[in-house]
């Protein structure tokens, strides 16, 4: 119990696990819905995609979350505009400025030579540098998040079920996958200061594919997610504090297990699954 225990007694393995429950409940919350829309590929896409903004705000002496949140939101945006305009898949879209901006943010720091060690930072995180100021800006992420999954929830479940059912009932559906994909970019974004660009995702899945193996209705998944998000927080820091492993990547790959080891045990025990459409809270 002790070795569990040690590493709370310092202040910022403190910041960063209640940071890391912060990101958890973000995640739990938006990726419950990635998972049952299928917009993985999107979310990754949007990890991938902030790294030229935060290369160029790290150089220029901006925030490097603003960067982050600049960037996302133009790859958001990138997307929709050609999907309307260039009449190409959503897949294709994302592909195509997923590469540009991957490239473009590593020609933004290879340009730069003294780049090193920020980069590193930029790609796998780094949650034992939150601060107090940091936890202020989660904490607001997870209040807009909770509110706006709270409004829009009716809208995105008809939307998840029958886009064209939520045209018919009035509910506007572009609108609603408008604010889904801004809270994937409020997710992606909140997340990059604990595990980094790379590993965004395994946040953001992990835990939403742990909780929907045990959950029929979207919230409990989502209150599910969010514990198992967080124990994956907790766990990995211990493990990494014990270990000397990079606490973000440990983080990350400790939520990506949760998802494998709760799917395969799930799968020893048999029970009726529910289908998109009776999912509802």
């Amino acid at each position: 119990m002790s070795a569990l225990l040690d590493p709370f007694a310092v202040a910022f393995v403190q910041r960063a696990l209640v940071g890391g429950a912060l990101v958890a409940v973000v995640c739990a919350v938006v990726g419950t819905w990635v998972v049952l829309r299928g917009m993985a590929f999107l979310g990754e896409a949007m990890a991938h995609g902030m790294l030229p903004g935060i290369a160029l705000a790290t150089l220029t002496g901006f925030p490097p979350v603003a960067g982050a949140a600049v960037s996302a939101a133009a790859m958001s945006l990138g997307v929709g505009a050609l999907q309307r305009r260039g009449r190409l898949s959503a897949d294709t879209s994302i592909g195509l400025l997923f590469v540009a901006s991957l490239s473009l943010g590593v020609i933004v720091i290879s340009a730069s030579r003294s780049f090193a060690t920020d980069a590193s930072a930029i790609l796998f995180g780094d949650i034992l540098a939150v601060e107090e100021s940091d936890l202020v800006l989660l904490a607001i992420a997870a209040i807009v998040t909770l509110l706006a999954a709270a409004a829009g929830h009716r809208a995105f479940v008809a939307l998840a079920v029958d886009p064209r059912q939520a045209q018919l009932l009035g509910l506007r559906p572009r609108l609603a996958h408008v604010l889904l994909v801004g809270l994937v970019t409020l997710a992606v974004v909140s997340a990059y200061q604990a595990v980094g660009s790379l590993l965004v995702v395994g946040m953001l899945l992990g835990p939403a594919v742990a909780a929907g193996a045990w959950t029929r209705r979207i919230v409990p998944t989502m209150t599910l997610a969010a514990v198992i998000g967080i124990v994956a927080v907790a766990v990995g820091l211990v493990l990494s504090w014990h270990l000397g492993t990079a606490a973000g990547a440990t983080v990350a790959f400790t939520a990506i297990c949760s998802g494998a080891a709760s799917t395969g045990i799930r799968s020893l025990i048999p029970l009726t699954r529910s289908t998109p459409d009776e999912r509802t809270a």
